[in-house]
């Protein structure tokens, strides 16, 4: 293991029970600053729940879990975990349909999600410069006016990518971003993902092995809760141990 005080996420020892199962198993894990990392493996290996400890859904019942080498995150909840630079997006996107894209990122930049105080604060210069820049970024810019509730499927995964950008993060945590979406899209949120891993960490779960051979980043395979492979995806996809509980089904 890192010294943790040069990472940016570090997990030592990680357990935590439910009912008597071991959703998490000694697990370790350590991203540095700057680095996209993706997490695969069998439905039940602990993905979720990895995500749930750092983000402070969960506590572990022991081990350490550290963000910017020095911030204990078994010591804070939910909310004080989102302010302090981690941002979480969910497979189900959850955008303000009601909204426009232009005003969905509008509420997040605000940081306000009471509705109308923020859409009706007068907007400044460069707000309207920073939600243009995001709109650019998550390739909505020709539809900032239309409603939320029109957009594709894998367009509305991109606003709530862009909603999480507006928060500025230090760390995205982006599960199956690419679930239910269409080939073409699927290449373009890879895309996506590459722009953003260049100002901020990324980790991705993700199924889908064509799409994280796309990524080309560092890939963990986790299973029964702890890590059963780490390296390149080709030397992750052929361990003989990851080929049996994993890619073998």
């Amino acid at each position: 293991m890192s010294d943790r005080h040069d990472t940016l996420l570090y997990l030592d020892g990680v357990s935590v029970s439910f009912d008597g199962f071991k959703a998490i198993n000694d697990l370790s894990f350590v991203l540095v600053e700057g680095e996209m990392r993706a997490i695969i493996g069998p439905n039940g290996a602990g993905k979720t729940t990895m995500m749930d400890i750092i983000t402070g859904k969960t506590r572990p019942d022991e081990g350490e879990v550290y963000f910017k080498g020095k911030i204990d995150l078994t010591a804070h909840d939910e909310a004080d975990i989102a302010t302090m630079g981690i941002g979480r997006k969910f497979q189900k996107p959850t955008v303000f349909e009601s909204h426009t894209v232009e005003d969905n990122i509008a509420l997040a930049l605000a940081g306000d999600r009471r509705v109308f105080p923020t859409l009706f604060r007068t907007r400044t210069l460069v707000r309207e410069g920073r939600i243009t820049e995001l709109l650019d970024k998550i390739r909505l810019t020709h539809l900032r006016s239309q409603s939320a509730a029109n957009l594709s499927h894998g367009q509305k995964q991109w606003l709530e990518i862009g909603m999480l950008l507006a928060q500025n993060p230090k760390l995205l945590l982006v599960d199956e971003p690419v679930a239910g979406m269409t080939d073409a899209e699927t290449e373009e949120t890879a895309r996506l993902l590459r722009e953003i891993a260049r100002d901020h960490s990324v980790v991705v779960v993700e199924h889908d092995m064509d799409f994280v051979r796309d990524l080309g980043v560092k890939v963990t395979c986790l299973h029964e809760g702890s890590v059963l492979s780490e390296g390149s995806l080709d030397h992750v996809s052929s361990d003989k141990r990851v080929i049996e509980v994993y890619l073998g089904r």
